[in-house]
């Protein structure tokens, strides 16, 4: 599968692969650090299911996983990075090639939900990046709000 290299501030180099569900162990344990539950998404039974694995000098880091949402838009249900390589762009890279291979595949639209009470950080990646909030509504689940932003590829 394609790769994507770039240097990160600190000097080392960022990859950026799309994987299959072989990585998923990968993607739990990244998954636990980060956001501290089990539970990825509902389902991997999905169309045009996309994971992106990102990592640092070789070592995993981030990772974000996305989907056919509808036949115009591709929805990015879930990704995050390591406390310890945050605020490296590595984030905004991993939206980078998501949002360019959904518009290779022909979607139109790319979508994210986002809580700004406990991941201020992608409310602000997308508002900058020139996403615009959709819809706001409060999650019961997680007992927060929750934010839909939305952009045209």
């Amino acid at each position: 599968m394609e790769r994507y290299r770039a240097p990160v501030p600190s000097g080392a180099v960022l990859t950026i692969e799309e994987v299959g569900l072989e990585q998923l162990e990968v993607i739990r344990e990244l998954n636990r650090a980060i956001f501290e539950e089990e539970r990825i998404i509902n389902t991997f039974d999905r169309d045009d299911l996309m994971i992106l694995l990102a990592r640092v000098d070789g070592v995993p880091v981030g990772f974000k996983i996305g989907y056919r949402e509808n036949s115009r838009t591709f929805y990015s249900a879930k990704g995050g990075v390591l406390p310890a390589y945050r605020r490296q762009g590595i984030a905004r890279q991993l939206l980078y090639v998501m949002m360019e291979r959904a518009r290779q595949k022909g979607y139109r639209r790319f979508a994210y939900d986002t809580f700004p009470n406990r991941h201020p950080g992608m409310a602000v990646l997308g508002l900058t990046e020139g996403f615009r909030v959709t819809r706001a509504d409060y999650n019961t689940f997680y007992r927060d709000y929750r934010l839909r932003l939305e952009k045209d590829l």
